[in-house]
């Protein structure tokens, strides 16, 4: 029987789940090329540190609004104060935010005195904070001990509703997630806020969803396919990641348009820093989850489960005698018995073992006589009563 779904587009079958895309088999590959963005990552945390806003290591902050003073004009105000390496931006088109290093209240006031003018504005419309750096101490005291509760928590509750090893697996892609995100952050320079902190722990909330769909999917699979003993776990892990594919590309697109539109029209058109701090931690954070739900949690779990003598058993023997690769939706049906019985020949995924009578099938029973090797006794003709 020919194979129609060769003649789908791509897009047809991913819809229908009907891809065969290796991602266990690939693991080498994602692993590298995961390892490769840590590392560089980590070198530069290492040389270049983390950018961190005023409200973390403590500063002083002038805000004024006024139409008459451009970012260059205010930065040589400043200069004259010793402020010239402050960070400067134009909030909304017509509010000035100066952030600069702690100053003594006489300087404070100098410099306050001096963009009021420079604005053409009175010196009360200019407003000034003095930030210390406890208060970002304390907010990165509380981010750690949510994040201490989130993966405690979050280690139970996968423990109890799938296993173990989907545990681990899972936590390997939120340090993933972490490791990444912090690494773009130094590379990137992107000033590290509130925002972004509470960014990230909406992040991790979002990579443990979308794991949780595919190894929902895995597990249902589990109990319907493999307990055959028909196909590796990392062909069933294969198969499970094609069948919900574009359910979680649908989920990652979605996800990621509107956080979008805040960074663009929000935090460029509109103006709101704070609304620009908090998505752009979101952006990088929901793409390097949507990478490590395929690409990293799932080729874990693979690994952790066919190290089990029963999947490791399972492997060795089916490892020769099928072409490699992962197992299509309409052999998986086959080799789960859920055939349309159109008559066609098995897949030839499907090993058969002359020493496991459960992977012959079922069979007629046979009478005594046969199985001792004697004739069957002829029957009697005779007039029937």
């Amino acid at each position: 029987m020919t194979d129609t779904t060769k003649n789908h587009s791509i897009w047809q079958r991913l819809y229908h789940g009907e891809t065969s895309f290796s991602f266990v088999g690939r693991r080498r590959l994602w692993a590298t090329i995961s390892l490769a963005l840590i590392v560089v990552g980590l070198l530069s945390l290492a040389v270049r540190g983390l950018n961190f806003g005023i409200d973390f290591r403590g500063g002083t902050s002038w805000e004024v609004e006024t139409d008459e003073l451009t970012v260059a004009e205010a930065r040589d105000v400043l200069g004259e104060f010793g402020l010239a390496d402050a960070k400067i931006q134009l909030i909304g088109g017509n509010v000035l935010r100066v952030q600069g290093d702690e100053a003594n209240e006489k300087t404070r006031e100098e410099v306050a005195d001096a963009l009021a003018e420079a604005g053409g504005v009175d010196r009360n419309d200019v407003s000034v904070n003095e930030v210390g750096p406890s208060w970002g101490e304390d907010i990165s005291r509380k981010a750690l001990r949510a994040l201490i509760f989130f993966l405690v928590a979050i280690t139970i509750y996968i423990t109890l509703r799938f296993e173990l090893k989907m545990a681990i697996a899972t936590l390997t892609a939120l340090f993933h997630d972490l490791f990444v995100t912090v690494g773009v952050y130094s590379l990137s320079g992107f000033e590290v806020t509130p925002a972004t902190v509470i960014a990230v722990l909406t992040i991790l909330g979002y990579s443990i969803y979308d794991g949780i769909v595919v190894f929902d999917k895995i597990d249902e699979n589990t109990r319907s396919l493999a307990s055959s003993g028909r196909m590796t776990y990392g062909d069933m892990v294969d198969l499970s990641l094609n069948q919900v594919l574009m359910r979680t590309l649908n989920t990652s697109i979605t996800a990621l348009l509107p956080i979008l539109s805040l960074l663009i029209v929000g935090g460029r058109i509109l103006g709101a820093v704070t609304l620009q701090d908090f998505a752009l931690a979101l952006l990088i954070g929901l793409a390097a989850s949507a990478y490590s739900s395929i690409f990293i949690a799932s080729p874990v779990l693979a690994l952790l489960k066919e190290r089990e003598p029963r999947y490791a058993a399972i492997k060795e023997r089916l490892a020769t005698g099928r072409p490699a690769g992962p197992l299509t939706p309409a052999a998986a049906a086959a080799a789960s018995g859920g055939g349309s019985g159109s008559g066609s020949a098995p897949s030839s995924r499907v090993a058969v073992d002359d020493d496991d009578p459960a992977s012959r099938g079922p069979s007629r029973p046979v009478s005594p006589m046969r199985r001792s090797g004697q004739p069957p006794r002829p029957r009697k003709k005779g007039r029937r009563r």
